[in-house]
């Protein structure tokens, strides 16, 4: 028996909604969708920045392992958690590098359907014309002396002049009535185009700083004039590389500096008094250990090239020469101590460290003024060349290296050591010129300042994949500009004979052999907002009475 729709029984108003269950490959489709639509790989684009986060907070033991170890000193419940956590080795952990994957295999599944679909896209002819393009956004009508076929013509001519690609269909072919001609036309193709190229740079770049992680290495090593250094992992402090970086590999070149001139702004009248001007050094540098030495220069924008390696020249500073004789009168310390600029004229700081003094250990902190002075403010410096050169010494007795931990050489740890005090029980302060020697209190020894020699800050690094990135950052410029920039544009056109008699008008003026012009209907829409689609489709008919002209 059939039952009727009245007859069936009405569903429970309570009763709630069963959904199918979507399985095991139905979840894995739907999560693969998830995965590679365009919000959530822009969700992981900025969780990567935010993940990255953490490495600028802490020390890194890549860059700094001495830091990381004060760190944990200073703090041991939160540096444990810290630790576990990975946040002192934020760039090679487990949870950033599956963020890192998790990315590049959302920018794949996502750019690879597009791309085969805009292959249809670009493949595939314009799509027909509709019957009525007066529904079309934009959308004139027009009459002109011209037959159907000549107007056709003049129209697919000035569409292929803008790059459209065109499709005409005469009576017959299609839904068009007896003499009709209907164009279609579309361009604009670059803007997918370019969205395409844009994803596949970034793409292109995040491999690539994934390849030059892997791959590349970088140190850093501060070189007073006359001293030289090797290409060795011993060489830098601090020295990062990647995990398939081989140390024993690295090129054996040796770069020497000669010499590092400074020049800085010296119109007192200006606003830029004392700014630095320019910054060059003279290096003899030998490519293998048995290649002959070479003169070369080296400055801020022209580094040193040994194949894939390149040498930079990113800081400068002063180096005084300090000798200290200890209380039995033997030199326990006498080289060139590089003093870090705190300023733009060269206020600059530094330590001495002397284990080796004896009867006790010495260490001193010192402030360098290449052009000192006195004010209310204590010393200073008025210029940051060397006019007036001056050093300030603090001097310590003690252990200078306390358990024996590593410490920057910059630093000086003073929690077990006394600060030395003068005759009236004042700190004791050394003001030293080039060529002075102060006597140390208590018979512990002397202190010369002997001369001031410059010091370059040298960075070398090898990165093999930073072509491929500019390339693709290029490419992403490219592609985001074209993006940008190009309008997706689709034109119809549909050309009728107009049969009107002579003076009926300047569009139906007949020609000289009795045939009426044709009307011109053109329709238009855009892929996104457009406000130059009504002029282009005005221009597109201006090109008629162009023709009709010439």
């Amino acid at each position: 028996m059939r039952v009727s729709e009245r007859d069936r029984a009405p569903a429970a108003p309570d009763e709630p909604a069963v959904l199918p269950r979507l399985g095991l490959v139905g979840g894995l489709r739907w999560a693969w969708r998830q995965l590679t639509s365009m919000r959530v790989a822009l969700f992981l684009l900025l969780l990567v920045a935010v993940a990255a986060v953490p490495g600028s907070i802490w020390p890194q033991r890549a860059v700094d392992p001495s830091r990381v170890s004060t760190y944990l000193q200073e703090n041991p419940e939160l540096g444990r958690w810290l630790d576990r956590l990975g946040m002192f080795n934020v760039y090679t952990s487990p949870w950033f590098s599956a963020i890192y994957l998790l990315l590049v295999i959302s920018l794949i599944g996502c750019v690879i359907p597009r791309t085969r679909l805009h292959w249809h896209a670009l493949t595939a002819p314009p799509p027909r014309a509709p019957a009525r393009l007066e529904r079309l956004p934009v959308h004139a009508r027009r009459e002109v002396p011209l037959p159907p076929q000549e107007a056709a013509q003049a129209l697919v001519t000035a569409l292929r002049r803008r790059r459209y690609r065109v499709r005409t269909a005469d009576a017959g072919r299609g839904p068009t009535a007896p003499g009709e001609v209907v164009i279609s036309a579309e361009t604009g193709y670059a803007r997918e185009s370019g969205n395409l190229l844009f994803h596949l740079a970034i793409l292109v770049v995040i491999a690539a700083i994934a390849w030059g992680h892997l791959v590349g290495w970088r140190g850093d090593r501060i070189v007073v004039a006359g001293q030289a250094f090797s290409n060795a992992t011993a060489e830098y402090s601090p020295f990062e590389a990647g995990p398939w970086v081989d140390p024993a590999s690295l090129q054996p070149f040796t770069v020497q500096l000669d010499s590092l001139s400074v020049r800085f702004e010296e119109r007192a009248d200006g606003p830029q008094y004392g700014a630095p001007r320019d910054f060059r050094a003279q290096t003899t540098v030998w490519d293998t250990p048995d290649a002959p030495p070479q003169q070369r220069p080296l400055s801020v924008n022209g580094p040193l090239g040994f194949g894939g390696t390149a040498v930079y020249l990113l800081a400068n500073g002063y180096a005084p020469t300090i000798t200290v004789r200890d209380g039995q009168g033997a030199v326990a310390y006498r080289e060139p101590t590089p003093f870090l600029p705190q300023d733009n004229v060269y206020r600059s700081v530094g330590v001495v460290k002397v284990p080796a003094a004896k009867p006790s250990q010495l260490g001193f902190t010192g402030l360098f003024l290449p052009t000192a002075y006195i004010d209310a403010g204590g010393p200073n410096s008025a210029f940051p060349d060397l006019r007036n050169p001056e050093l300030i010494l603090t001097a310590y007795e003690g252990e200078v290296y306390p358990g024996a931990l590593p410490q920057s050489v910059f630093a000086l740890d003073t929690s077990k050591m006394t600060q030395l005090k003068d005759a009236k029980g004042s700190p004791l302060r050394l003001r030293l010129r080039p060529g002075d020697t102060v006597a140390l209190p208590g018979g512990r020894g002397s202190v010369t300042f002997e001369r001031v020699d410059r010091w370059a800050g040298l960075s070398v690094r090898y990165d093999p994949a930073k072509p491929l990135a500019l390339a693709g950052s290029v490419a992403a410029l490219l592609g985001l500009a074209a993006s940008l920039l190009v309008r997706r544009r689709r034109v119809f056109v549909r050309i009728r004979p107009a049969e009107r008699g002579a003076g009926d008008g300047e569009g139906g003026v007949a020609g000289e052999s009795g045939v009426a012009g044709s009307e011109v209907v053109v329709g238009a829409l855009a892929k996104g907002e457009d406000p130059m689609l009504a002029d282009a489709v005005d221009r597109l008919l201006g090109r008629l009475r162009v023709d009709r002209s010439g």
